[in-house]
């Protein structure tokens, strides 16, 4: 048995940052692609009004979504107005391996913000990552860039609440966040009671340019994530990765030059029952 450690607090701030509006009609526009092609738009519904007051198992929510499926070499689209803050993308599969180019859209030819995601297994171990979205005419893309026969099956979570605090700026009240310059590498492993950790990269107002990794045994990538972000303090990188079995570590790299550095946060975000009362910071250790 499982239980979920609120490591957000119960702050009404925290409260309102994932609560999520009356239902928000979402357009999954085509775009390019080489396989098949659905007639018209497909129409996916939000889900309905939830407040997210403790973390949950990424599965558990994903099953209260309208996921779409995105083919292998394909690009599906997805547009909202203003009144969404943040949004965040839930990306799985079947068991087989996931490859994917997720990218938040503003305006004509800009991508201020942009991933690129490797999964080993996207049905153990789910993609869950948190956008920030202010301004206007934003857009996310998630491009499947695995072959025909590797399909990914992609959902969009909205924030209408109007809250403008960031999700970093809720986690620096909590937790400290550790420098880390250009070109450096830091790792940190954490005992199995950690089922899922949650993780946050952000900037001074510098681009951000890094790459995170989990890994379980030597040089064993069960997930990848590079991440490009224009200014890592208006849309930070959030992500919930999930750490199931024994021997998981984190590691970060700073990919850009010492010039850019950034700070992180990487905290425990469910852990097993058993260990809640003693583990409150899982014993995760910096290297």
């Amino acid at each position: 048995m499982k239980i979920s450690i609120a490591l957000f607090g119960l702050s009404s701030s925290v409260v309102n940052a994932f609560m999520v509006e009356p239902p928000v009609a979402f357009s999954w526009k085509l775009g390019s692609s080489i396989s098949s092609v659905v007639n018209g738009v497909a129409k996916v519904e939000a889900p309905a009004a939830q407040t997210f007051i403790k973390p949950k198992p990424t599965d558990e929510i994903y099953d209260q979504l309208v996921p779409i499926t995105v083919q292998g070499d394909t690009l599906r689209t997805c547009s909202f107005d203003e009144t969404v803050g943040r949004v965040t993308v839930y990306l799985k599969t079947e068991g087989r391996p996931l490859n994917a180019n997720v990218e938040l859209w503003q305006g004509p030819d800009n991508s201020p913000q942009r991933m690129s995601v490797y999964l080993e297994d996207g049905s153990l171990r789910p993609f869950r990552c948190t956008i920030e979205s202010p301004g206007s005419s934003n857009s996310v893309s998630i491009r499947n860039t695995g072959q025909l026969e590797y399909p990914l099956s992609a959902a969009l979570e909205v924030d209408t609440s109007g809250d403008t605090e960031k999700l970093s700026d809720i986690l620096s009240e909590q937790y400290k966040f550790r420098t880390i310059q250009g070109g450096a590498v830091y790792t940190t492993p954490f005992p199995p009671a950690v089922q899922s950790v949650q993780l946050c990269l952000k900037t001074d107002g510098r681009p951000l340019k890094a790459r995170v990794e989990l890994l379980q045994g030597p040089n064993n990538n069960k997930q990848v994530m590079e991440v490009y972000t224009e200014d890592g303090n208006e849309r930070p990188f959030y992500v919930i990765i999930g750490t199931p079995g024994v021997g998981n570590v984190v590691r970060i790299v700073n990919t850009a030059t010492i010039e850019f550095p950034l700070v992180a946060s990487i905290e425990p975000y469910i852990m097993e029952e058993a260990y809640v009362d003693s583990a409150t910071s899982g014993n995760m250790v910096w290297r």
